[in-house]
């Protein structure tokens, strides 16, 4: 993967903002947070800061992926959304493009996962030292030579959708860390972060929110 960051000059897309909460949806391409260096201090939360200064960070997507993020606008937000992230309370649905044709119309994958040092931020498989990490899959329609699915994370752990998707023989297109050949041949990843749905930290109200696939 190039060191080249190049990040996309959209503006940015508001799906939801009340008192407590904004919603956005991330463009492939983008930190959400700060890398190390002035080149890579163009991020999400600073484009979102532009607009809402108080945003403060709940949870991150990788920099190729896309889709629907949260920010909190308060303290008490942060620490209400905080804590459905940690208990597993906020659903969360993506769409992928992976490489070949899996051949059931869906799954369930558990296999632990852990940082692999020697080649971080690579993620592995490790079923002596790895944390939990399951993913829910379902087929959603066939093409050449590709399959979309819709993948339900039930952990949050880094990089999960896509070490699950190669360790089932069906990277995501276009992923620079777990693809090769031709199915890294394509112009961004094709992972997609469809909709997020969480109980609103104001009154507790059940909330969900979709940005459209771009792919």
């Amino acid at each position: 993967m190039t060191d080249l960051y190049n990040p996309p000059v959209d503006p940015l897309v508001v799906i939801y903002e009340d008192a407590e909460i904004v919603i956005v949806n991330k463009p492939a391409g983008l930190l959400s947070v700060p890398g190390k260096g002035e080149h890579l201090a163009d991020c999400l939360i600073a484009r979102v800061e532009l607009i809402f200064p108080d945003a403060l960070l709940v949870h991150r997507l990788d920099r190729d992926t896309s889709g629907v993020m949260v920010f909190a606008l308060t303290k008490h937000s942060q620490r209400h959304l905080g804590l459905q992230f940690e208990k597993r309370q906020i659903r969360k649905t993506y769409l992928a493009e992976i490489w070949g044709h899996l051949k059931n119309k869906q799954g369930l994958i558990d296999l632990p996962l852990i940082v692999d040092w020697p080649n971080r931020p690579l993620q592995h498989v490790d079923y002596e030292n790895g944390k939990e990490a399951i993913t829910e899959w379902r087929v959603i329609r066939y093409r050449h030579p590709s399959t979309r699915v819709r993948l339900t994370p039930q952990t949050g752990r880094s990089h999960q959708l896509r070490v699950h998707m190669k360790e089932l023989g069906h990277p995501i297109l276009g992923d620079p860390f777990y693809s090769s050949g031709p199915a890294a041949e394509f112009p961004r990843m094709m992972l997609h972060a469809e909709s997020l749905k969480l109980r609103h930290p104001n009154g507790g109200k059940g909330m969900k929110f979709s940005a459209e696939i771009p792919f």
